[in-house]
């Protein structure tokens, strides 16, 4: 097959279509929740956890919805408020969830790993964030080299916060940072200096914390190559562990928050890519890696290491260097995955109390994984980690329709197909979220003429 030449800016025209970012396999929107029930997915998670809590442990993700302001950009699922009397009620739904999770798994619980996220965690008092851990931890066992994370807003993380959490057992740090220019956090409603930002990350490293993440984001409404090239400058200076550099999502029509400006203030396509190639070529030269999508690491921390010896793993918090087959999701809207299954938390806080006030598992929505999407699932996990996949003859018939989708792809000198391999080629890194589209079948049987995605890159 001959190898069509195209420049970059024709690739980026050519693949920037709307397509999922793939936390998960199916993707949300697809889920078959006609067939899920609260029985079925009682029974996932006591399978599940059987298997992983003997072999590493489980993870828990929780779900902290609250913040004091709206960052316009956010696509996250969030409550506005500056009433901290909502702390206490939130905490203890959530500790009555986890109860009824404890009830399925029985004795001998083994936590691998556990991430705060929102929302913002550390809108939550430190005294109320300690009773939710020490609630979640009680009569469990930490396992040996357990990660326990959270996510930060410069403006209102303290001492305290640090402090305890880190007595607690979090040695990682999110920061959300997304740019350092005063014009963009204008726009975005995100405003925090690079002061403020410093003298955080210096005193978490004192304390002794021992990854750091930064938050970027690019195409934000107002952003130029100056902006960002100013601050990855300030984000290099301060080093830290890793970096998740993140294409905006644009999705107004499901976040009305994103209506304060205009696809016309966003960077144009081939704009809004040079920006990123310049932040990632910025931090490979003061020795980054780049990790699958999106994300950036040093060589001594353990997503690199993680990549480098083939552990690498994405679920919906990203890329993580700490894979465990069980991850339940506590809170509204959390999602939980055990591997054969997922369910999403009800999304409104007054419901999800409700629910669990009334003794039931706040399940909106979720479901149950054929061998079919299993299957699939292991191929675009393989790509977007690993950036090739293989199969074995068996699987021919289901690998027919795919190969024929990637033709493009590999007529564009994008990847390669061989007998039983795909492999992407470096050159194919911001076209990912295409490869993986080929083997996303419900995609294509289920297609919609509504936009339920942002653009790829």
């Amino acid at each position: 097959m001959n190898v069509k030449i195209h420049s970059k800016s024709e690739l980026i025209k050519k693949y920037n279509v709307p397509g999922p970012r793939y936390t998960s396999y199916p993707t949300v929107p697809y889920w078959d929740s006609e067939n899920f029930t609260s029985q079925e997915w009682t029974k996932q998670v006591s399978e599940s956890f059987k298997v992983a809590n003997c072999k590493e442990g489980i993870s828990l993700y929780i779900h902290l919805p609250y913040c004091e302001s709206l960052c316009t950009y956010c696509g996250c699922n969030t409550r506005i408020t500056v009433n901290h009397l909502v702390e206490i009620p939130y905490i203890k739904a959530v500790l009555e969830e986890w109860k009824m999770y404890k009830r399925i798994f029985g004795r001998n619980l083994k936590i691998k790993e556990i991430h705060l996220g929102g929302g913002t965690p550390t809108f939550f008092s430190p005294e109320n964030l300690s009773g939710l851990i020490e609630g979640i931890l009680c009569n469990s066992i930490i396992q040996e080299g357990a990660e326990f994370g959270f996510e930060a807003h410069p403006n209102n993380t303290t001492i305290e916060h640090l402090k305890m959490l880190y007595e607690l057992g979090f040695k990682r740090l999110s920061l959300g940072i997304q740019d350092f220019d005063s014009k963009v956090q204008e726009v975005v409603n995100r405003k925090q200096s690079y002061e403020q930002v410093k003298n955080l990350t210096f005193l978490a490293r004192e304390i002794g914390y021992t990854s750091i993440n930064f938050d970027l984001i690019y195409g934000l409404p107002s952003q130029n190559l100056s902006s960002i090239v100013d601050t990855i400058k300030k984000v290099t200076i301060l080093k830290p562990d890793r970096i998740s550099f993140y294409s905006y999502a644009h999705i107004p029509w499901i976040k009305p928050g994103q209506r304060k400006f205009t696809e016309e203030d966003l960077p144009k396509d081939e704009i809004k890519r040079q920006l990123y190639e310049t932040g990632r070529r910025m931090l490979e030269e003061v020795g980054y890696r780049e990790i699958g999508m999106d994300h950036f690491a040093l060589p001594s921390d353990s997503l690199y290491k993680a990549l480098v010896d083939g552990t690498l793993h994405r679920n919906f918090m990203g890329y993580t260097s700490c894979h465990t087959s069980t991850l339940i999701g506590l809170g509204c809207s959390a999602i939980s995955d055990t591997w054969t299954a997922f369910a999403q938390n009800i999304k409104t806080v007054e419901n999800y109390i409700r629910e669990v006030k009334n003794g039931h598992l706040p399940l909106l929505k979720g479901h149950i994984l054929t061998n079919e999407d299993i299957r699939l699932r292991k191929h675009i996990l393989n790509i977007m980690c690993r950036m090739e996949t293989s199969w074995e003859e068996a699987s021919l018939p289901l690998m027919d329709g795919i190969i024929k989708r990637l033709a493009s792809m590999q007529a564009d000198g994008l990847l390669t197909i061989s007998k039983n391999n795909i492999k992407i080629i470096d050159a194919c890194r911001p076209f990912i979220r295409n490869a993986c589209m080929a083997f996303d079948e419900k995609l294509y049987i289920k297609k919609t003429e509504s936009t339920i995605f942002s653009k790829v890159i």
